[in-house]
C-alpha cells in the first residue's frame, strides 16, 4: 500500500482467455505500477482482476493502461467489465487454431524421422514446424526485448532453439519448442475445464422484493426496500432481506446460510435472514436492514473479498528463468569473445561454435517438460482418485497442511437425516414404536416426519388415523385406531403432563418422544449419518502430523459436541453463519506459521466465502453445491473425504519427484556445462544432456501414475 492512499473503490475486469500463470504474474506485477493503483491481483481461476484504486484515480485511464499491458502479453486476450456477458467464439476460434498447429507440427516433426528426406527438404520442414508452434514464443521475445525485458522463459527457449538452429542441430531445436508448446496447451486445457463464472452459481441472490405500498403489495427491487419497511414471502419464494415475522407461520430452509438439512419453524416474531427459502405458507416480515446490509449481500461481499486476500503462488520456472537465463546467456558471450582474445593459434568460429554447444547444453529442455508433466503426472492420478485439483499450485500448497477445517452437514456428515436408534420403555417393542410414530406422521411432510415414515419401511394406512392435529413448536397429536398418540419433543410431552425420561439431551441429536394413551412409549433418534470414511479422515490426517483439526457447523452445539466427540476432533464451533465461519477461519489463519497452510472442506453455497477465504478451499462434488464447487481449489468428486489425505499424500510424492527431476537436470546439466565450455564435450553430450536427461525426468514423472497411494 502506498501511503496516505485513499481507496476510492474496488473494480473487477474480467480478464477473457487468460490461462498462462507465468503472463498472469507480469500483468498482475505490471499493473500495479500504474499510477493511482493501490493494489492488484488475479485470480486466475475466475479469470478476475480485482483493483483497488485511488480516490485521485481516473478509472477509465487505468483501464486504458491495463488493456495495453494485457495485450502486450497476451494479444488474444479481451479485457471486459465484469458481469458484462460477451461473446467468447472469438477466443474459442483462437484456441482451436492453436491447437490445429501444433497437431501439424508433431504430424510434421514425426514423418521427418519415418519418411527418408533429403537435408534441405528437412531443414524447411523443422522451419515450418518452427514457425508453427514457437511463433507466439518469438512474437514475445522480440516484444520484450523492445521493452528492456530481455530475459524471460520466452528469451530462454527462443535463444536456446535459435542457438540449436544456429549449430544445424534443428531437430533439437524444434523438439525444445514443441515440448514447451504441449506443456502449455495441456496446462491451458487443465485451466479451462475446471472454470465457470462463481456470481452465475451464487443462486441465493433475490430477485425481487414484495413490498407493501399504500396497503398493496408491488413487486421491487431488494436495494429499493429500507428498514421498517412490510414485505410478503409466499411459498416457495426466497426471502430477500432479513426481518422480524409478523403475521404467518412456515417452514423456511436454511440450507443456503447455515448447510442444515432440517427446515426451520418460524412464527410471529422470529427473526428470519435473506438468502432461505420459505417452504410453504404465506409470512408477512418487518424488514430490519437494507439490502448491502443483509446476509445475503453479505455473502456475496465475501466471496468477491475472499478472492481479493487470497495469496498468489509464482510460478518457478518465471523464478528460475530470471536468474539462469541471463547467467548462460552471459557465460556463452564471454566463452564466444574472451578466449579468442586470451589464446593465439584459437579462431573466433572456433570459440563461437563452443559456445553455441553451451547454449544447446544450457537449454532447460529438461526442467520445462519435466516440473509442468510431474504436477500435470500429479493432477492426473489425482483425478484417477478422483479428486479434481484446480492447478499445479494448490497441488504444491498441499504439501504443507498446518490446521484442517471441516464443515459438518455434508461433509463430515451424509446431510440426510435418519433413524439411527429407538430407544422403548413400559414394554413397547421398537418396531411397535416405529409404527405408532409413522401413523402419527401420517400426514406431515416435515423432514422428521419422512424419516419416521422411511425407518418405518411400510405403507401408511390413512384409514387408520382418525384425528390429526400438528402443534407448531411442539409436534404432532393424533388418534390412530382409537389409541391417543403423542409424537414429537419434550415440550409436547411436559404440557400433557406426560413422565418421561429426561436422559437423551447429553448426546446432542433430535429426538422424537412417542406417548401411548398418557403412557411414555419411548424415544427415536434421528441424526445426520457420519459417512464411512470419516473418522478414518481425521485418524489419517493425525497420523501425517497435522494436529490441528477443527470443525465449524451451523448446528447446535449439543450436535457438534456429539459428532466431534465420535470423529475424535477436539475444537469445534457450533451455531455459525457463514461470515461467522469466515471470522472464525480469518482467527485460525493467523495462528499457523508463514509456510503452513489452512485447508478447508465444506460443500454448500454458504461455505463458498470461505472455501475462498481459505489457503486452499476443498469441496465435495457430488452432492455439493455449484457455488462450493467453483469457489473451491481442490473438489472431492466421490463425497468421500478421505480422499483429502489421498491428495495430500499425491501432493508430497509429486514434489518429491519434482525435487529429484529438478536436482537430476540441473546437476548433469552443470557437469556438462562444465566440460562444454573447455571443450570436452561435443554435440552427442550436449544432445543427451538435454534430450537424455529430459527423457529420464519425463519417465520419472510418470512413475507417478502407478506408485500405490
Amino acid at each position: 500500500m502506498k501511503e496516505g492512499a485513499i481507496l476510492k473503490d474496488r473494480k473487477e475486469l474480467l480478464l477473457e482467455g487468460l490461462t498462462c500463470p507465468v503472463c498472469a504474474d507480469k500483468i498482475e506485477k505490471r499493473i500495479k505500477e500504474i499510477d493511482f493503483v493501490e493494489n492488484a491481483v488475479i485470480n486466475l481461476s475466475g479469470q478476475i482482476l480485482t483493483l483497488e484504486i485511488e480516490d485521485n484515480g481516473s478509472y477509465s485511464k487505468i483501464k486504458e493502461e491495463i488493456e495495453k499491458i494485457v495485450k502486450n502479453y497476451e494479444p488474444h486476450v479481451t479485457v471486459k467489465e465484469k458481469g458484462k456477458k460477451g461473446e467468447d467464439l472469438e477466443e474459442i476460434r483462437y484456441y482451436k487454431s492453436e491447437i490445429f498447429l501444433l497437431l501439424i507440427s508433431i504430424l510434421l516433426f514425426a514423418l521427418t524421422f519415418i519418411i527418408n528426406l533429403s537435408g534441405n527438404i528437412k531443414i524447411v520442414i523443422y522451419l515450418m514446424i518452427y514457425i508453427f508452434a514457437g511463433k507466439d514464443v518469438i512474437k514475445r521475445f522480440f516484444k520484450n526485448i523492445l521493452r528492456g525485458q530481455i530475459f524471460d522463459e520466452n528469451s530462454l527457449m527462443t535463444i536456446a532453439t535459435l542457438g540449436a538452429f544456429a549449430i544445424k542441430e534443428f531437430p533439437e531445436g524444434v523438439a525444445v519448442m514443441l515440448f514447451y508448446q504441449i506443456g502449455e496447451k495441456i496446462q491451458e486445457r487443465a485451466v479451462n475445464s475446471s472454470r465457470k463464472s462463481i456470481k452465475e452459481l451464487m443462486n441465493i441472490r433475490p430477485n425481487y422484493a414484495n413490498l407493501k405500498i399504500n396497503g398493496n403489495f408491488i413487486k421491487v427491487s431488494p436495494e429499493k426496500v429500507k428498514a421498517g419497511d412490510i414485505i410478503a414471502v409466499g411459498a416457495g419464494e426466497k426471502i430477500p432481506l432479513d426481518g422480524i415475522v409478523v403475521e404467518g407461520s412456515s417452514f423456511i430452509d436454511t440450507f443456503s446460510l447455515t448447510g442444515e438439512a432440517i427446515p426451520k419453524r418460524v412464527n410471529p416474531g422470529d427473526e428470519v435472514l435473506s438468502g432461505c427459502i420459505n417452504k410453504n405458507g404465506l409470512l408477512i416480515i418487518k424488514v430490519t436492514r437494507n439490502y448491502e446490509e443483509s446476509a445475503v449481500s453479505k455473502i456475496l461481499d465475501l466471496v468477491e473479498q475472499a478472492s481479493f486476500k487470497k495469496a498468489q503462488t509464482e510460478n518457478f520456472i518465471t523464478t528460475f528463468a530470471r536468474y539462469y537465463t541471463p547467467a548462460v546467456v552471459l557465460l556463452a558471450v564471454l566463452i564466444a569473445i574472451f578466449p579468442p582474445l586470451i589464446f593465439k593459434d584459437t579462431s573466433f568460429s572456433f570459440w563461437f561454435y563452443r559456445a553455441l554447444i553451451f547454449l544447446v547444453i544450457s537449454c532447460p529442455c529438461a526442467l520445462v517438460i519435466s516440473i509442468p508433466l510431474g504436477f500435470f503426472a500429479g493432477l492426473g492420478r489425482a483425478a484417477r482418485e478422483g479428486i479434481l485439483i484446480k492447478g499445479g499450485n494448490y497441488l504444491e500448497a498441499l504439501n504443507f497442511p498446518e490446521i484442517v477445517v471441516f464443515d459438518k452437514t455434508g461433509t463430515l456428515t451424509k446431510g440426510v437425516y435418519e433413524v439411527t436408534e429407538v430407544k422403548t420403555k413400559n414394554g413397547f417393542s421398537p418396531q411397535k414404536l416405529l409404527e405408532f410414530a409413522a401413523l402419527a406422521e401420517g400426514f406431515s411432510n416435515h423432514p422428521v416426519a419422512l424419516s419416521l415414515k422411511k425407518a418405518y419401511g411400510k405403507e401408511i394406512e390413512g384409514q387408520k388415523i382418525e384425528r390429526f392435529e400438528e402443534i407448531p413448536g411442539y409436534g404432532v397429536k393424533a388418534l390412530v385406531n382409537g389409541l391417543e398418540l403423542l409424537v414429537g419433543n419434550e415440550k409436547l410431552l411436559k404440557k400433557n403432563n406426560i413422565d418421561f425420561y429426561e436422559t437423551e439431551n447429553e448426546e446432542g441429536i433430535t429426538k422424537v418422544h412417542v406417548a401411548v394413551n398418557g403412557v411414555y412409549a419411548g424415544s427415536i433418534v434421528i441424526s445426520d449419518e457420519i459417512r464411512e470414511d470419516s473418522a478414518l479422515t481425521i485418524k489419517s490426517l493425525k497420523e501425517m502430523g497435522i494436529k490441528n483439526i477443527v470443525m465449524l457447523t451451523g448446528d447446535k452445539p449439543s450436535a457438534a459436541a456429539h459428532i466431534s466427540r465420535i470423529l475424535g476432533i477436539e475444537e469445534y464451533y457450533p451455531e455459525l453463519l457463514p461470515h461467522q465461519k469466515v471470522e472464525k477461519v480469518e482467527q485460525l489463519i493467523k495462528q499457523k506459521t508463514k509456510k503452513g497452510k489452512l485447508i478447508f472442506m465444506g460443500d454448500g453455497t454458504n461455505d463458498a466465502p470461505v472455501l475462498m477465504r481459505s489457503d486452499i478451499g476443498i469441496s465435495m462434488g457430488r452432492l455439493g453445491s455449484d457455488a462450493a464447487i467453483e469457489a473451491s481449489d481442490v473438489v472431492l468428486m466421490e463425497d468421500k473425504p478421505y480422499n483429502l489425505v489421498k491428495a495430500i499424500k499425491i501432493a508430497r510424492i509429486t514434489r518429491k519427484i519434482v525435487i529429484e527431476n529438478i536436482a537430476l537436470s540441473l546437476g548433469f546439466k552443470l557437469i556438462i556445462l562444465i566440460l562444454g565450455a573447455f571443450g570436452h564435450a561435443n554435440m552427442w553430450e550436449a544432445v543427451f544432456a538435454d534430450v537424455g536427461v529430459a527423457l529420464f525426468a519425463v519417465l520419472n514423472s510418470l512413475r507417478l501414475l502407478k506408485i500405490r497411494i
